[in-house]
């Protein structure tokens, strides 16, 4: 992931006048771009040099009962220590080493993180331990990242959200109330003033303590920072409450999480459903993953993945997950689709993801870049829809998405609410329907 690029807002109490600088100017000075980099990179961790796998081992049947809240640690059940005696005799058997495990009893598997000592094959220890009929499946940890790039609610007026989408008015229709957005990311702060409240929930699933880091903060913000609290910025859906499920971590200026980490997240996530979940992370395809994204969306839920310009991207690419990139980036143009413009060809959709004002650390606020921001704007818009259609799936939400011509991906937020209120919503624009 590039660098974050944030320009900070010194003072609370210069608000106003930035507010005004910020119509007119096209940047701020990036003087405080240091202080970000060594805040996010105090207390990160560090990346791993032994190669590790997952070892999925299968669960009976009867394990999983919906009157049960699984943690996700050993305990939940009588078999569970005797399939851990299992994985640390395969660790043994293949000269390997255990490190941690985590019930997923959401797709009917515990599964085991298993260290390569140095010098040895990561592919041919897996291909020696799916030999044996106990083990459902073994793959690499691999690696993902924060889609982001270099880069009464005073600094409204500055968020291309206000400009493009009308937030505000929006709201006179819904504003995501009852509605839960989980977000797995890097860790949010539930302390900023514009997310006190707003956040249910705080869960760590990344191998360091929790922290409150840049990236997660500025998705939350931009779902769901409050209304007319005189501070900061307007979230797409203040109403609406977050789930800040902290699968990243923040190291220097990049945000990384990688398919445990991710997997456990995912996990606890459809033990307890939200409605919708932002990912704003991007990576190789992953079979875990897709186990555990296909789960969710036949739970109904929702999912909102970042897209990578520069190619398609797992989780993003996923069949059913809203793909969403800014509307300022240009996108890859698949070989396939001669004529057609990229983001139609590749079935992404476009939001506002350029120079957002959002959330970060320490009750401050910084420009942010990315699609990353884009798919944060789209998770929001989605909350919206669930307060408003709350028996609706993903697969007709994806319907209900109005976008605008020229361009038949690039979403009209005004002309989707007044597509389910049959209201004007705050402009009564022509819109195109997207792409089923």
């Amino acid at each position: 992931m590039n660098a974050l690029r944030a320009r900070l807002i010194p003072s609370l109490s210069l608000r106003a006048a930035l507010c005004l600088c910020l119509l007119c100017l096209p940047s701020l000075p990036q003087a405080a771009d240091a202080d970000v980099r060594a805040e996010d990179a105090a207390g990160a961790a560090p990346p791993d040099a032994a190669p590790r796998l997952l070892l999925m081992l299968r669960l009976p049947p009867p394990h999983f009962r919906p009157d049960v809240a699984y943690g996700g640690r050993y305990g939940d059940d009588a078999g569970s220590m005797a399939r851990r005696r299992i994985a640390a005799e395969l660790a043994r058997r293949h000269g390997l080493v255990l490190r941690d495990g985590w019930a997923m009893p959401a797709i009917g598997i515990d599964c085991y993180v298993l260290e390569v000592p140095a010098g040895g094959s990561p592919d041919a220890a897996a291909a020696l331990l799916e030999q044996d009929p106990r083990v459902a499946w073994v793959q690499r940890v691999q690696r993902f990242s924060g889609m982001a790039v270099a880069a009464g609610d005073p600094l409204y007026p500055a968020q291309p959200g206000g400009r493009y989408w009308h937030v505000a008015e929006l709201h006179r229709s819904a504003t995501g109330r009852g509605v839960t957005v989980a977000v797995i990311d890097s860790g949010v702060d539930p302390s900023h003033p514009d997310l006190a409240g707003q956040v249910a929930e705080v869960r760590n699933f990344a191998d360091s303590p929790y922290r409150a880091e840049a990236h997660g903060t500025a998705v939350a913000g931009i779902i769901a920072a409050r209304g007319g609290n005189g501070a900061g910025i307007l979230g797409v859906a203040p109403g609406a409450r977050l789930m800040a499920l902290r699968a990243c971590w923040q190291q220097a200026a990049d945000t990384r999480c990688d398919t445990f980490t991710l997997g456990k997240a995912l996990n606890y996530a459809l033990l307890h459903p939200p409605r919708v979940i932002n990912l704003s992370v991007g990576g190789p395809p992953d079979k875990l993953l897709s186990m555990l994204l296909d789960a969710a969306l036949a739970k109904d839920i929702a999912i909102v993945g970042a897209a990578d310009p520069r190619g398609p991207a797992f989780p993003a690419a996923h069949p059913g997950v809203l793909a969403v990139a800014s509307l300022e980036e240009p996108l890859y143009a698949p070989a396939s689709a001669p004529g057609r413009s990229p983001a139609h060809a590749s079935g992404t959709l476009r939001a506002p993801g350029r120079d957002i004002p959002a959330t970060v650390p320490g009750a401050r606020w910084a420009f942010v870049s990315g699609s990353s921001f884009a798919a944060a704007h789209v998770s929001g818009l989605a909350a919206l829809l669930a307060e408003l259609r709350p028996r609706e799936g993903p697969a007709t939400l994806r319907r209900t998405l109005a976008t605008t011509a020229p361009n038949p991906a690039t979403i009209d937020a005004c002309a989707t609410i007044a597509r389910v209120t049959g209201a004007c919503a705050c402009s009564c624009m022509p819109a195109t329907a997207s792409a089923p």
